[in-house]
């Protein structure tokens, strides 16, 4: 479930434009308009924002919000302001080209890949083409060493069916080719990444079941027991991202937050990319794991415009 708050009725894209100029004009930046506007449309009403700031002013919004914005509350709203396909392949080239290639930056692939429609990633591969005049397999390649590199290629490749269909002789037949796999510590044998790359959401978490059942462990208990490195950690984030997205997510926000400074770049992709998907039940994940407030959390941990803009994708009347 969705948690961002939208208006009714809604102003026409036209009203908001004005009064988004409006805020950007005078002696300084009126922040909390921005928040009330963007912040409560929808990906398709920010869409005609965009088309209609430029028609009316002949400007880019998203031009004029990044002058006028700064921090990680500029990078926040822009990241919002995008359209989700063409915010993702940002957010994939960035994870690329960054020097690090930590479970930090790559799990950002297996996130689009895997916690996402097989339309939206057709769409965000397409973005990516058009962007950067590469493919994202190709900066793949180019960028991340095997044995990851072969796991991150076959998921971003993949098309998988999107309808609630299960074949009922599949899980145990597959449920044993990935433990034989996990067992063997080989996370890119050719049946493992096979099976994880083109069966459907469903059919794979009824796998899942099975492996669970008929091994005693669940499927990311075993992977996570095979090393703590960057290739078992992508194969469990896969996993996560198939089985329970919510589960993932709530696991990124907790790790933005704990300990010693704040990531925000995370923080900010997990709710900005959720608030329009499964939000309401990351959030419930996060209490069951935590037996604390995730919006709590957020507020201790961030301050002023970013913490209001976080916020109100969460569903707080800023």
């Amino acid at each position: 479930m969705a948690t961002i708050r939208i208006p009714e009725p809604v102003p026409s894209p036209a009203q908001d434009c004005e009064k988004l100029k409006k805020a950007f004009q005078g002696w300084g930046t009126d922040e909390k308009e921005i928040i009330r506007i963007l912040g409560r449309r929808n990906a398709a009403q920010r869409k005609e924002i965009r088309d209609t700031y430029q028609q009316l002013y002949n400007k880019s919004l998203l031009d004029v919000l990044f002058s006028e914005l700064s921090g990680d509350f500029r990078k926040a709203v822009m990241l919002w302001a995008y359209d989700p396909a063409e915010r993702d392949a940002r957010l994939a080239n960035e994870a690329l080209k960054s020097k690090r290639k930590s479970i930090t930056e790559l799990q950002v692939i297996v996130e689009i890949a895997c916690a996402s429609s097989p339309h939206h990633l057709v769409a965000v591969r397409k973005a990516y083409c058009s962007l950067f005049d590469t493919s994202l397999e190709e900066d793949i390649i180019c960028h991340v060493s095997q044995p990851v590199q072969k796991v991150l290629v076959s998921l971003v490749r993949s098309y998988r069916h999107d309808k609630e269909v299960v074949d009922s002789t599949l899980p145990k037949l597959e449920a044993a080719k990935l433990h034989d796999a996990i067992v063997a510590k080989k996370l890119d044998d050719e049946e493992l990444v096979l099976v994880l790359s083109i069966r459907n959401m469903f059919q794979l978490r009824q796998t899942f079941k099975f492996y669970k059942d008929d091994y005693g462990k669940s499927i990311d208990q075993d992977i996570m027991a095979c090393g703590k490195g960057t290739l078992e950690s992508i194969v469990k984030v896969a996993v996560w991202c198939i089985d329970a997205p919510e589960k993932h997510f709530s696991e990124v926000i907790k790790a933005s937050i704990v300990g010693f400074g704040t990531d925000e770049d995370s923080l900010s992709r997990a709710i900005v990319s959720r608030a329009e998907i499964d939000l309401m039940k990351v959030r419930g994940e996060y209490f069951e794991a935590n037996k604390s407030s995730m919006d709590n959390a957020v507020i201790d941990d961030t301050s002023g415009d970013y913490k209001d803009f976080l916020m109100t994708l969460l569903g707080a009347n800023i």
